[in-house]
């Protein structure tokens, strides 16, 4: 699971490393613009903004995970449907998930399954765009731009609405910004933090914020000494500001101070965490993800998304699963619930993973599962959502919900609703039209308490 795999090409022949590049480049113009962020933030207070201590992990398995291999398995269904794995007991008694998932089988308790989760596309990017955003694409919609956001991802409405706490951006991506995590008409205020780099690599590092572990003793001094100047250059700009106030707004303030703080600092030193409790989470990219999506959350990131790739399991599912994708996927997630439940974080972070969609029941002359809208499961915990339920059922072979279907916006107003932010709320798009927040979903009761 190092970067070579994540940098291979979807069956569209999207590049996996083709992404909008957002950082601290942005701080004072393009991209972040955490001042207009922090101006969004100061108009949502007025406005009586929720205040709801709920942070959200949205782990998005892009290509598409094969959840009939995963959390609905089908072993009474034919050879050519139910596949090569078997299901195994969890510790919640009368829910089964797959074989290669042993880990997170003893952390259903923590976690819940939609398995009659549906949409009505299965291609790529109009998939990404409707998971990620709970809008399907309009006709014009174009997958190869980056970003491509005909609306808001869920990050960004999560960003302006709720703006920053605890000295961090409160929108976060990593390892990259997918296409479809962009802020739209909501503009740069709302737009995610882009870590842009592998928190598994072994120098790992957050321009500008954290260095590098291999960083020598002199360029350390050096950097010192650089962090030195930027102070004064602060303390220059605070009395600018005080002297012209129109020069230097105190959301630019405020905004340098958010991205030099010591909070942001130690948020994003993923070295600093024990070498221990790393190897449970996995050395992989997705692992360390959510290691790093753990820390986030834990200095007060509202939304992190995680974008790992690839999932695109056309050939060779099984052989892919079995020795490069659950192994990873099984390790980081079942290591972020233990970890946030020991540390009394589990009911403030919801957590959700899916792919765009799920993977064909008909196993393919190639070993593998084609794209699949129609039915997949997709899984939710903490945050307020009850753990160790199943909401929902597919059919005797996975190709259509057979009882309560629900849908991407159905997941965007549950996601919301536990945030505290109003579903019914709306947004003025710059010619003034008025859109709503969530395009006319249902909460998911069956998941909350």
């Amino acid at each position: 699971m190092g970067g070579d795999h994540m940098s291979k090409r979807f069956c569209d022949g999207i590049q996996r490393r083709d992404f909008l590049r957002l950082g601290t480049a942005g701080l004072f113009g393009t991209g972040l613009s955490l001042p207009a962020m922090l101006a969004a933030r100061a108009r949502a207070s007025a406005r009586g903004a929720s205040t709801r201590d709920v942070s959200l992990i949205f782990l998005f398995l892009k290509g598409g995970l094969s959840t009939i291999d995963t959390f609905d398995l089908k072993p009474d269904a034919p050879a050519e449907f139910r596949g090569e794995f078997r299901p195994i007991a969890t510790n919640v008694a009368g829910i089964q998930i797959g074989e290669h998932t042993p880990r997170l089988a003893r952390q259903m308790d923590k976690f819940s399954l939609i398995r009659s989760f549906r949409h009505n596309n299965s291609d790529h990017g109009p998939a990404d765009h409707y998971m990620l955003t709970g809008y399907f694409p309009q006709a014009g919609f174009n997958p190869n731009l980056n970003p491509n956001n005909q609306r808001p991802a869920h990050g960004a409405i999560i960003a302006r609405k709720l703006g920053p706490r605890g000295g961090v951006p409160p929108y976060v991506c990593l390892p990259h910004m997918h296409a479809s995590s962009g802020p739209a008409y909501l503009g740069s205020g709302a737009a995610p933090f882009a870590i842009d780099a592998d928190p598994n690599a072994p120098d790992f590092a957050v321009p500008d914020i954290v260095p590098p572990p291999s960083l020598a003793a002199s360029r350390l001094e050096a950097r010192q000494s650089l962090r030195r100047q930027l102070d004064r250059y602060q303390r220059s700009l605070e009395r600018q500001a005080n002297r012209h106030v129109q020069a230097v707004s105190d959301y630019q303030r405020e905004a340098f101070n958010l991205m030099s703080s010591a909070a942001a600092r130690r948020a994003f030193d993923i070295h600093a965490e024990p070498a221990r409790l790393r190897d449970e989470y996995g050395r992989n990219s997705l692992g360390q993800s959510c290691l790093m999506a753990r820390r986030l959350v834990e200095a007060g990131v509202r939304c992190v998304t995680i974008d790992h790739s690839n999932w695109d399991t056309h050939d060779n599912n099984f052989s892919s699963l079995r020795r490069e994708l659950l192994p990873a996927l099984d390790g980081g997630l079942a290591t972020l619930f233990r970890d946030l439940a020991e540390r009394g974080l589990l009911r403030s972070t919801l957590i959700v993973v899916s792919g765009e969609f799920g993977r064909t029941p008909r196993i393919n002359r190639n070993a593998g599962r084609d794209h699949w809208g129609p039915v997949f499961t997709v899984a939710l915990g903490g945050g307020g959502i009850e753990g160790g339920r199943v909401i929902g059922r597919s059919d005797s072979r996975a190709e259509r919900p057979a009882a309560d279907p629900v849908g991407p916006e159905d997941l965007a107003a549950t996601m919301y609703h536990l945030m505290g932010i109003d579903p019914g709320d709306e947004f003025l798009t710059p010619e003034g039209r008025p859109v709503r927040i969530v395009n006319n979903g249902r909460l998911i009761r069956g998941l909350l308490g």
